[in-house]
């Protein structure tokens, strides 16, 4: 029997399986579908309480995404999909308030520059006690949030209250465009160290980045500080463009993979704004997503010496697909893989509700032995980079810690700290015009203070807050300079208590290329790391 002819009868032998294997599989998504129209049928007709045709399907669709045990896949209704819009866009229509829930309360933590709110004269640590003429007692933050969003143009009453002030403080707002800057300040240390936080990953990321790389390169910086610590990620394609900015074109950035094994590969398409100058990348366990695509390629590319904490470990794309009826379908669609083929995703616990269930907390610094247990990679210069479970920075710093006496101080004040709050922030702006950028904490500063958080009502006494005077010190400080001086002056002054920035500045005033970066890392002690 010639080959051929052999091949042919395997093929016509294997038809009728394949036909069967179809069959049955046709059969089985019949009887599923069956059993779903069953279930809605009953659950319509024969539930206790009635169910609308609309929420019964959507219901029946989240339940579906749900079961997917994916954290990441969640259905979106109409509302949903304006709110991720707002969130990842970088822009979003209202008053300009950053608002959170203090015990019950809805307290505004942040007036953005140049908003109605701004103009309105709110200040950080106000209550919001009504929205139009609706009390805001038992609500949650987000429908306080979504209440004060709306069309630009149109209208919103707020009631305030303020520790101090016994009546509401009634105001009227003009809902505007309000823009959440991606980076909301620059800062140039000296020896042209340029310092650049990027806190998320909108639509104005790459652009933001690159404004600010150009002005402190005008200012005459020389080695940058990218800062993406908390920055939980967004928008991939920006990450690209701005890993793009120190990478050399043609440079591979990730690869992404999805259902099929089908390959994309994202290669840097233009020259880089930063080609050599030496670079520090800064991540926490909070980076996650597209700040982990940033520091993954930059760390395999030896373009950046990765300083902190390891990150989150999220690997994963996902998809949002628009639905009939303004919904949304957001989905993980692909895992990505940083330029030496690491994955960097981290296994967690998923409860029955689709959530991260809850961990025993970890160290903040990866222990040796864990990081040991990860897959090996290697960056272009045969550096060691792991893979799993996050970026590991290139050198671990531990951060700054509270002292026993500090802590005992956070906790006692805690339940009044929004009274405590709004007493700093009215101090601070007492001192406009009287105080220079250079100015200390006096020992007159700190008793007002210590007598505010006595006569807050706060569980603390005297020896407490002489113990804790430090922490005090460096609360009154902080809040003086961003109110009076800005941001960007408060990171200054803060640079002695964040140990990563610290590290960081240090290593760029002592190194003069990346490569003198890499060699001081390796030789850093474990003890000091």
């Amino acid at each position: 029997m010639s080959r051929s002819r052999r091949l042919a009868l395997v093929g016509a032998l294997c038809l009728p399986v394949l036909a069967g294997a179809f069959l049955v599989q046709d059969q089985a998504t019949t009887a599923s579908a069956r059993l779903f129209d069953q279930v809605v049928y009953y659950v319509s007709e024969r539930y206790v309480d009635s169910v609308p045709a609309n929420q019964l399907y959507e219901k029946a669709a989240k339940g579906l995404v749900a079961q997917l045990n994916d954290p990441y896949s969640e259905l979106l209704s109409p509302k949903e999909v304006t709110a991720f819009t707002r969130n990842t866009g970088g822009r979003y229509a209202g008053v300009g308030m950053q608002i959170e829930d203090h015990n019950g309360q809805i307290v505004v933590a942040r007036v953005f520059p140049g908003s109605p709110a701004e103009g309105g004269g709110v200040q950080e640590g106000d209550v919001i006690l009504f929205v139009d003429t609706a009390s805001t007692r038992g609500w949650k933050l987000q429908q306080v949030s979504n209440t004060l969003l709306g069309t630009p143009g149109t209208k919103v009453k707020v009631r305030f209250g303020r520790p101090g002030i016994t009546e509401p403080i009634p105001l009227e707002f003009t809902r505007a465009t309000i823009r959440i800057p991606a980076v909301p300040y620059t800062l140039a240390f000296e020896g042209g160290i340029g310092y650049i936080p990027l806190q998320q990953f909108n639509e104005t990321s790459a652009p933001e980045v690159t404004k600010a790389i150009r002005e402190l390169q005008a200012q005459g910086a020389k080695s940058f500080i990218l800062d993406l610590r908390r920055n939980p990620g967004g928008y991939l394609e920006h990450s690209l463009d701005i890993a793009n900015l120190f990478l050399a074109k043609g440079s591979e950035i990730l690869t992404v993979r999805g259902r099929q094994n089908e390959v994309q590969r994202s290669v840097a398409d233009q020259g880089p704004l930063v080609p050599s100058a030496p670079v520090v990348v800064l991540v926490d366990q909070f980076s996650a997503s597209a700040s982990e695509i940033v520091a993954g390629a930059l760390q395999d590319h030896d373009r950046a010496l990765v300083v902190g904490n390891t990150t989150f470990g999220k690997g994963l794309v996902q998809s949002v697909m628009p639905l009939d009826g303004g919904y949304a379908l957001k989905m993980t669609t692909a895992k990505w893989y940083t330029p030496s083929g690491r994955s960097i995703q981290k296994d967690r616990k998923v409860g029955p509700d689709g959530q991260f269930a809850a961990e025993e907390p970890d160290s903040v610094v990866e222990s040796d032995s864990a990081r040991r247990a990860r897959p090996v990679f290697r960056s272009d210069a045969g550096r060691v980079v792991f893979g799993g479970g996050g970026i590991t920075p290139d050198l671990p710093v531990r951060p700054d810690t509270f002292t026993t006496a500090e802590q005992a101080l956070v906790r006692a004040i805690a339940p009044k700290s929004q009274e405590i709050y709004v007493k700093l922030y009215d101090f601070a702006f007492a001192q406009k015009g009287k105080v220079q950028r250079d100015f200390t904490v006096t020992p007159e500063w700190r008793e007002q203070i210590f007598q505010a958080i006595l006569g807050s009502g706060a569980k603390v006494d005297r020896v407490q807050l002489e113990a804790g005077r430090t922490y005090v010190d460096r609360l009154i400080e902080n809040r003086v300079a961003r109110t009076l001086f800005g941001d960007a002056e408060a990171k200054r002054r803060d640079l002695d208590d964040d140990a990563a920035l610290r590290k960081a500045v240090d290593l760029l005033r002592k190194g003069r290329s990346q490569t003198d970066l890499f060699a001081m890392a390796k030789a850093a002690p474990t003890a000091a790391r």
